[in-house]
């Protein structure tokens, strides 16, 4: 380690010595990444809050059941039969994991987003029409912004503080005719985390319900859906470790099995006819087709092996790395670490009377005089660091925080280590007394190093850069 480079104070050095290695193997946790001036250095992943890399038990897992992958739920077949069995097994596994009320449908998405589109289309009508509207807040990332534009909807700018959010949803809820109060568990583009338990509580008590999206706080802290009294969950297994991308909503079954099935087709219904159709209830109404099996698999082995660590060990490691990327980054000339809430919680030790809130291992940022994109391309190609730029699909968010053309997000796990946060923190030191050390140039959208010479694997097609700017990173 290189904690001489950025001193901490003394009583920081026992915490810090927790987060000095993994807490969990990774698969691909000591690839070599290409310098573009030459030579490799180990990849610092520092990208967990969009896809976390698989579990190396989970790799192993999917190994050993792969060569008996088959079509579930109907047929004769032993590999049918063991997949099945699989499939089914993991609905039971996740909804232990969220503790999941007994009675709770668990239905396999494709991601987070698909999660709460299918919970849109199973809200309570009134003679044809939603009974009610959704209530969410302008911080929430796009999968829990968009599906709600399409039905009766009303949204409130979050306030300076937590506190202040908690009343302004009050008051809104108090107005009465909402259904359904959408929030998210832990923000995509800082970290902060909601207080589920008191938000559940304020839906119930003017006769809302409420859906939290959990695909940023399941990776990071146990979640208890009936001890917090939440009636919808949605997550999913690309940030919880596990490969394949399969998503999950699981909850109250009453408005699940009188809605509109999600997915059209076989599996989905009771009786099929020429021209009408019975539908089936229960997950299965909502599955048409041939589910992700493996997904669905990986998910609970994530969930398993995440379960099974120890609570506190897991958030010292990842407290520490937070706490020594902050401080880092807020002792850098002309580097700002952005937050929403002026009353949360550094992390998760210094909660307070908020023992719900606190953040995760996200950490947004930005640095004076360089657009986003450029550091970003700067730390991969010099460095070896790969983290997030851009808008985060939470525009309205960014618009808020002043950042409305991007800023950086470094996010972390189960696998990182403090020597990750350090190689981020030279990078970023050397960029403000150095300057850039090599040309860079926009392709497709995309700031990339000019003349990059650096080779990839046979099997990528396209190099970095070449493959054109996520959609949503243009106006």
């Amino acid at each position: 380690m290189t904690t001489a480079i950025f001193p901490v104070a003394p009583e920081f050095h026992a915490r810090l010595a927790l987060a000095a290695r993994p807490l969990a193997a990774v698969t691909g946790a000591e690839i070599q990444a290409p310098l573009i001036t030459g030579g490799h250095a180990r990849y610092a992943n520092l990208d967990y809050g969009a896809s976390a890399p698989a579990l190396s038990v989970v790799s192993a897992y999917l190994n050993e059941i792969l060569p008996y992958y088959a079509s579930v739920h109907r047929g004769a077949g032993y590999a049918s039969q063991i997949s099945t069995s699989v499939y089914e097994n993991a609905r039971d596994i996740v909804r232990d994991f969220v503790g999941g009320r007994p009675g709770d449908s668990v239905i396999f998405t494709r991601n987070t987003t698909d999660s709460l589109n299918l919970l849109a289309g199973c809200l309570p009508l009134r003679d044809g029409r939603p009974a009610g509207e959704v209530l969410y807040l302008d911080i929430e990332h796009h999968a829990n912004l968009l599906p709600w534009q399409n039905v009766p909807h009303r949204s409130v700018v979050a306030a300076a503080t937590l506190a202040a959010t908690v009343d302004r949803l009050r008051d809104e809820l108090a107005r009465g005719g909402v259904s359904l109060l959408a929030v998210t568990g832990a923000s995509n583009v800082t970290g902060e985390i909601l207080p589920i338990r008191t938000l559940a509580a304020l839906a119930h008590e003017y006769g809302a319900r409420i859906v939290v999206d959990a695909a940023q706080l399941a990776p990071h802290r146990r979640i208890n859906i009936a001890a917090d009294d939440v009636d919808y969950l949605a997550f999913s297994g690309h940030k919880l470790y596990a490969p394949f991308g399969a998503g999950v909503l699981v909850g109250r079954t009453d408005w699940l099995d009188a809605g509109t099935p999600h997915l059209a087709g076989g599996g989905a219904v009771r009786d099929a006819r020429l021209d009408s159709v019975s539908w089936t209830t229960g997950p299965a109404r909502h599955e048409g087709g041939s589910p992700n099996v493996l997904g669905a698999a990986a998910l609970a082995r994530a969930t398993q092996v995440i379960a099974a660590l120890d609570p506190e060990q897991w958030q010292a490691h990842e407290d520490a790395i937070r706490s020594f990327l902050v401080e880092g980054l807020q002792g850098i000339e002309g580097v700002t670490v952005h937050r929403i809430f002026a009353d949360s919680a550094s992390d998760s030790s210094t909660g307070g009377d908020q023992p719900d809130t606190g953040t995760i291992g996200v950490v947004n940022f930005s640095v004076e005089g360089y657009d986003a994109g450029l550091v970003a391309a700067y730390l991969s190609a010099e460095h070896g660091i790969g983290l997030r730029d851009g808008r985060f699909c939470a525009h309205p968010l960014l618009k808020r925080l002043g950042l409305p053309a991007g800023s950086l997000r470094a996010s972390f796990g189960l696998g990182s280590r403090l020597e990750d946060a350090e190689r981020l923190l030279a990078g970023l030191q050397q960029l403000r007394q150095n300057g850039l050390g090599w040309d860079y140039v926009v392709d497709a959208g995309r700031w990339v190093p000019a003349n990059d010479t650096r080779s990839y694997p046979h099997w990528a097609p396209n190099t970095p850069g070449t493959a054109g700017a996520a959609p949503c990173t243009l106006d």
